[in-house]
């Protein structure tokens, strides 16, 4: 969905490890919305001045330190409030299970506003979304559903041809599979899959060629 009527959606690589950092923008209202940035504040809020917009909120798809490092920063600068499925919670709150301590050689801590579970529908920046909780790569990991856009942002859950993880603190092999199960039975075929990692995909592309489907 690169581009649309009355919306954009952006792309940056954040961080040591390049992890996709996502703005969902309506460009009639002026707004957006950041997904998952996990370091680089700075080159984040440039790239709002660039486009003329305003962050209405910042979604986070689960509590690793590669995912939300540049949160305070933005939240700070912005005062908008974060959002994220409830059982993660803990996890940024300790830097032992959101990794930054054992992989980022760092304490880095931090609390979520606002707290989400499953089916929970979401109105923010202009967007209509619908979450999922889907854990496995961590405990209260989630996706954001934007039925209108077809657009699923699935952070370490779903990945082109793959899955997340489940060997840190939390994750769940067989929780992990069901959730991607799920996905790809509930959502079309051609919503647009937007990872944490690496290069986007579709559901239908993943029910075909994911091994964990």
């Amino acid at each position: 969905m690169k581009e649309a009527k009355n919306r954009k959606l952006l792309e940056l690589h954040l961080g040591p490890i390049r992890t996709n950092c996502y703005l969902m923008i309506r460009t009639d209202k002026k707004e957006a919305l950041i997904i998952d940035p996990g370091d680089g504040a700075a080159a984040v809020a440039a790239k709002l001045t660039e486009e003329g917009v305003t962050p209405k909120a910042i979604l986070l798809t689960h509590g690793h330190r590669d995912h939300i490092g540049a949160v305070p920063e933005l939240r700070k600068h912005y005062g908008i409030p974060v959002y994220v499925g409830e059982a993660d919670q803990e996890m940024l709150g300790s830097a032992d299970k959101n990794l930054s301590s054992g992989l980022f050689g760092e304490t880095f801590t931090m609390q979520a506003d606002k707290l989400l579970k499953d089916g929970d529908q979401l109105e923010l920046a202009g967007f209509s979304i619908r979450v999922f909780h889907t854990p496995g790569h961590t405990p209260g990991g989630c996706c954001f559903y934007f039925p209108e856009e077809k657009v699923l942002f699935s952070g370490d859950t779903l990945f082109c041809g793959s899955v997340g993880r489940t060997d840190f603190p939390g994750g769940s092999g067989s929780a992990l599979r069901t959730s991607v199960r799920r996905l790809l039975k509930e959502l079309p075929g051609d919503t647009e899959v937007y990872p944490g990692h690496e290069g986007d995909t579709s559901i239908e592309q993943e029910r075909r060629w994911n091994p964990y489907a």
